[in-house]
């Protein structure tokens, strides 16, 4: 083996360190140009969606531009229509309330009206009953006194003769009494 001095020693040193900057600036490069290629195709990835995705946002910002004002102005008719809404609610309930006030007060003058009537008329028939129905009940016995009187009567005066007339049969004299009983 030969004899290894330090200046050998030193120079195989700086030879491996040499070599190590030389693979490390290899690898540095490699690796920027891998980064810079990914990054390359990522910015036209990115450049390809902006493409597509930028006239999306512009027709966007157009239609909110247009139809802003619209929604602003529906917004205001429907704040309007619910004001108008409330005061027309206001109202109907006013005017419910007063009809049916008035009903109630109708409905009051029907039933006095109604209960005035049938007093009325419940009087009237007392009324009637009274001065008309005594004398007919009256009248009435009357006339079946008369009856009986006529019937007891023509009884005696066929007992008299000893036979009754052709056709008739004695005279049941308690058929009439029921007409009699008032």
């Amino acid at each position: 083996m030969p004899n290894v001095d330090n200046q050998t020693i030193e120079l195989a040193f700086i030879a491996v360190a040499a070599l190590a900057l030389i693979l490390q600036t290899i690898f540095v490069i490699v690796l920027v140009s891998t980064i810079s290629k990914a990054a390359r195709s990522t910015l036209d990835e990115l450049e390809n969606l902006r493409s597509s995705v930028m006239p999306i946002i512009y027709n966007t910002r157009e239609v909110v531009a247009r139809v802003a004002p619209r929604i602003e102005e529906a917004a205001d008719e429907l704040a309007a229509l619910t004001r108008s809404l409330r005061a027309q609610t206001g109202d109907v309930q006013l005017a419910a309330t007063e009809i049916i006030g008035r009903a109630q007060r109708v409905a009051g003058r029907v039933d006095e009206m109604a209960s005035t009537v049938l007093d009325s008329v419940e009087r009237a028939a007392e009324f009637v009953t009274g001065t008309v129905a005594k004398p007919v009940r009256q009248a009435s016995g009357i006339l079946a006194s008369i009856k009986a009187i006529v019937e007891s009567l023509r009884t005696a005066e066929y007992s008299s003769h000893s036979q009754a007339p052709m056709g008739r049969g004695p005279i049941d004299h308690r058929a009439g009494d029921k007409d009699m009983f008032v």
